[in-house]
Formats: C-alpha cells, structure tokens, sequence
C-alpha cells in the first residue's frame, strides 16, 4: 500500500477530485478518451517506458522516466493484470490544483485487477500546445 501511496503523490492526478468542473458542457472529450486509452493499454502491456514518453510535457516535468517507471512497477505488479475496466465519471476541467489553466479531460475508471477486484483509476488527459491530448496524471486508489 506504501508503494501505492508514493506513485499517488508522483502523479500530478493525486489533486483532482478537489477542482471544480467547467461550465462547458458542449466539449468533445472523445479524443481525451481514446489518449487515455491508449496511454492505459501501454501501461496494462507493461511498456512503463513508453507510458512515459507519450505522457505530457506537465507530467514528464514532475518525475523522471526512472521513478515513474519503478513506482509504476512498484505498485501494478502486486494488482496483476486488468480483468475489467469501465468508465465511471468523465469531466471537463479549465483548472485543477497545482497545474496550469488549461483543458483537461478527468476520467474515473472502474477497473477490476486479478489481485484486487475494486479499484478507481483516475486518469487525466490534457491538451497540449500542438492540440494532442496526453496523458498529464495517473492514480489508482
């Protein structure tokens, strides 16, 4: 659980559930969706690595591509593989604590893992200056 802990407080996601959503009801978070994703199948794959280097600039700045990758390890490998994973909540954010204003996509997942059957990953794409949604926070609890 230790390990669990640590990645959450890498992962700039840790500080979401406490930011207010946007009024902007009509924005299209189907491409914050699919970079999720993406972003989680190189993860659930176990390309660590990768995961990295297709994140955002905003999480690539918050810990280096060595402690993503030995946290990350840490804490998904004693969880096993995905059985299951459902999106619970998707939101639409200008702002969130501690991050720049900007667009991002929160998106709560209800993920079943062969060794823990109940757990919430919160992934949260944002829109980068060239327009591409990537991944900027990550946190399972």
């Amino acid at each position: 659980m230790n390990a669990l802990r640590s990645v959450a407080a890498l992962a700039l996601a840790a500080l979401i559930p406490a930011a207010l959503a946007a009024d902007d009801d009509d924005v299209d978070t189907a491409p914050a969706l699919q970079a999720a994703q993406a972003w989680l199948a190189e993860i659930d794959g176990g390309a660590y690595q990768q995961s990295w280097d297709d994140a955002a600039t905003l999480f690539q700045a918050a810990m280096t591509r060595e402690k993503w990758e030995k946290g990350l390890a840490a804490v998904r490998a004693p969880l096993g593989g995905v059985v299951a994973r459902k999106v619970r909540v998707v939101r639409y954010m200008k702002e969130l604590p501690g991050a720049p204003a900007g667009d991002y996509v929160v998106i709560d997942y209800d993920t079943r893992f062969e060794n823990r059957p109940i757990a919430v990953e919160t992934v949260t794409p944002m829109r980068e200056k060239d327009g591409r949604w990537r991944v900027s926070g990550y946190y399972i609890r």
